[in-house]
């Protein structure tokens, strides 16, 4: 049995060839970024909104006032 003639190889054909092995040596796969540990007492700065009544009830007690809040929310955490 003879084998059915080839047919001639097109531009797109062979775009589509180089297109595919292109992608497959230049896709890596995703690497998940290293789970970063909370060391102890060490505090992070962050942006959060509080409505003014309640920030004020914390700023009365004077200075020390963003540890107050650092202290309730840890007991909202149940921590």
């Amino acid at each position: 049995m003879s084998q059915p003639p080839r047919r001639p190889r097109t531009l797109n054909d062979a775009r589509t060839e180089a297109e595919a092995a292109f992608k497959k040596t230049t896709t890596k796969v995703p690497e998940l970024p290293p789970k970063q540990v909370a060391l102890p007492s060490v505090k992070e700065l962050v942006s959060l909104r509080i409505d003014q009544d309640v920030l004020e009830h914390f700023q009365a007690g004077g200075p020390g006032w963003q540890d107050r809040i650092n202290d309730a929310l840890r007991k909202a955490a149940g921590k």
